[in-house]
């Protein structure tokens, strides 16, 4: 009777949007009877690739929550790449799902309707993309 373990880091930098983006993910790890994961916060979305790197071998998949809002240099665009790419370089190499829940916006309003969890519902949508990918694996120790 294995039960499966995620882990939720959260760029809490917005911290308004990353609480509506938790209610998200949170509500669909429950809706597939989830009860029990952790949850690890970090202060941007460039230290979330680390800190999923370094818990890599603790849990059967991540879900990565956070938003980057678009300024007026290119800082935007690299932090952005560079995180996401680094996350799923991390996803690839180690077989382990992890929803990308980082939102990238031009603006709050943007962000808002993104992580609202009645509305687009992106957290939500990044905890499924997890789950699904844990049922494709066929792990059969793993019940959902």
């Amino acid at each position: 009777n294995y039960k499966m373990k995620i882990c939720i880091v959260i760029s809490d930098y917005y911290k308004n949007i990353t609480k509506e983006l938790l209610i998200g993910a949170e509500g669909v790890l429950k809706s597939y009877g989830i009860k029990k994961y952790s949850k690890i916060y970090t202060t941007g979305i460039f230290e979330t690739p680390v800190v999923i790197s370094r818990n890599i071998k603790k849990y059967d998949g991540f879900v990565a929550l956070g938003c980057v809002i678009k300024g007026e240099t290119p800082h935007f665009d690299f932090i952005c790449s560079a995180a996401i790419n680094a996350i799923m370089q991390i996803s690839i190499v180690n077989k382990k799902p992890i929803g990308n829940g980082i939102l990238t916006c031009h603006n709050m309003k943007q962000a808002l309707k993104r992580a609202n969890p009645k509305g687009k519902n992106k957290g939500g949508e990044a905890s499924m993309a997890t789950i699904s990918v844990l049922k494709i694996k066929k792990w059969s120790k793993i019940k959902l």
